[in-house]
């Protein structure tokens, strides 16, 4: 049994992270502010710092005695990084800058440090590799992508063992309704139950690769345990199985009314996760369509063939 911090446990992924860290039977520590979590979503069993980790600190407390942290916090909003940088920045930058500070202090082994598949931005292929030099189109894809080369730094510089992953298009149980995690999924479903028209940005064929919040919880849980990373490495949290807009808008079902494409979006997402598999040992379980098959049903939504 290991003792676990998870920065972010009452949002959407940190809270189904610490339901299964709990399940197997380790101790949890979550540290959340409630900007954007909920705090129903703390599950019982797990102690609850109500902090903000912009302010180093308040928060150190919560880093004593911690074998490894979980950094899903953050402040995931596209259109609220542009309209103010600074802020976002604050939160997604020097917030993450805290939490290396605080767990590097506090002799933490491992931080597992939640990264965006946003740092690519448009690639001239697919599929994206981590290989590939970032290419952000929004400030929170950058913010994103400085913590990453941040943590990079404090394995090498401090031994503070860090891995990151790069989600790709998170859905699943409490998925959020807004924020950079919301997934046009999220969105159809709110207008479905409200018996709007399904609003599609640009043509619908745009791709995403759609991964169930139940397999990016199990490749962190495999992170933060894996003897062959440690180092900084970047590594892809994807379905690789991308889908178009359109087709989701099908499966979903009802009238759909086009809006512009929003510029700061990349046109297509596709995870390549080789390099995943050979150094954690993850690939994903669910499939996309019995995933949203399962989330559209408990949703009272019945998906279309």
């Amino acid at each position: 049994m290991s003792k676990y911090l998870v920065t972010g446990g009452a949002g959407f992924i940190g809270s189904n992270a610490a339901d299964a860290l709990l399940k197997a039977g380790h101790q949890v520590r979550i540290l959340d502010n409630l900007s954007t979590g909920k705090r129903e979503n703390i599950p019982p069993g797990a102690e609850f710092y109500e902090l903000d980790f912009t302010n180093l600190e308040s928060i150190r407390p919560a880093f004593e005695g911690m074998d490894g942290v979980f950094h899903f916090g953050a402040l995931p909003r596209i259109p609220y990084s542009i309209e103010h940088p600074i802020e976002s920045a604050q939160a997604n930058v020097f917030g993450t800058l805290n939490v290396l500070v605080a767990a590097r202090d506090a002799k933490v082994k491992r931080l597992v440090y939640s990264a965006s598949s946003s740092a690519y931005g448009n690639q001239p292929e697919l599929p994206h590799r981590p290989d590939m030099p970032a290419k952000p189109l929004n400030p929170y894809g950058l913010h994103k992508y400085i913590g990453e080369l941040n943590a990079e730094h404090f394995a090498r510089l401090y031994g503070l063992e860090t891995v990151s992953l790069r989600y790709f298009n998170v859905y699943g149980p409490r998925m959020a309704d807004e924020g950079a995690y919301v997934t046009v999924i999220s969105i159809f479903v709110r207008q479905k139950k409200a018996g709007e028209p399904l609003t599609i940005h640009g043509d619908g064929g745009q791709t995403r690769d759609f991964t169930h919040v139940y397999d990016v919880v199990a490749a962190n849980m495999l992170a933060m345990v894996s003897p062959k990373v440690g180092k900084g490495e970047v590594l892809n949290v994807g379905a690789s199985d991308p889908r178009s807009v359109s087709e989701i808008a099908r499966k979903i079902g009802g009238p759909t009314i086009y809006h512009p494409a929003r510029p700061a979006e990349g046109r297509h997402s596709h995870a390549d996760i080789s390099l995943t598999k050979e150094l954690i040992g993850w690939e994903p379980r669910i499939p996309f369509d019995q995933g949203l098959r399962d989330h559209l049903r408990s949703q009272g939504i019945e998906p279309q063939a």
